[in-house]
């Protein structure tokens, strides 16, 4: 009698780990269209509900014209550790769509395990690489099929790919193990 409670407590805790799971995982994964729980058709007013459990700071930009910033949407988690910077595409508008996401955090990844501590080895091996553009400091990696680019600091590659943005530079020419320096969504 005894072992049979202690066999439906365990099945009752094996079932609430399993779709306990998957229910908070899925608030992290990254696809097509969506980060977490946030989607390409999210705006800024629908942030304070999407994210109620955590903390979003807003940075609002100020002035007109050229002399205005971006407004930008902070993400932590109650502990203070930054989750998603999140930019609409217009400023001071609370029915603009967000633009651009960089994750900061880990926690979010894509379906492969792709996240911010990756490397492009992980990335290529995980996902079809779209472009690379050679930037003054930077390669930009895009990633069409999940809305995402990487920056790539150019100091991790090969000392004759570092300098110059003349080089056409292929997936084979970086390091397996380079870091990735920032991982973006953009959705336009």
């Amino acid at each position: 009698m005894i072992f049979k409670g202690n066999h439906y407590i365990f099945m009752f805790s094996v079932f609430c780990f399993l779709f306990g799971c998957n229910t908070t995982s899925d608030d992290y994964i990254i696809q097509k269209g969506f980060v977490g729980k946030l989607s390409k058709n999210s705006t800024v007013k629908d942030l304070d509900s999407i994210f109620s459990k955590d903390s979003l700071v807003k940075r609002i930009g100020e002035g007109d014209y050229m002399f205005s910033s971006e407004d930008k949407y902070l993400l932590y988690d109650k502990l203070g550790n930054p989750l998603l910077t999140m930019t609409p595409h217009q400023q001071h508008d609370p029915n603009e769509k967000i633009e651009s996401i960089e994750i900061k955090s880990p926690i979010f990844r894509t379906k492969n395990g792709l996240n911010i501590l990756s490397t492009f080895s992980d990335i290529k091996k995980n996902h079809k690489i779209s472009d690379i553009q050679n930037t003054i400091n930077n390669l930009v990696i895009f990633v069409n099929d999940i809305d995402a680019y990487f920056i790539i600091d150019k100091v991790q590659l090969p000392k004759h790919l570092q300098k110059g943005t003349e080089k056409t530079i292929k997936s084979e020419d970086i390091p397996p193990n380079t870091k990735i320096k920032r991982f973006m969504i953009g959705w336009n």
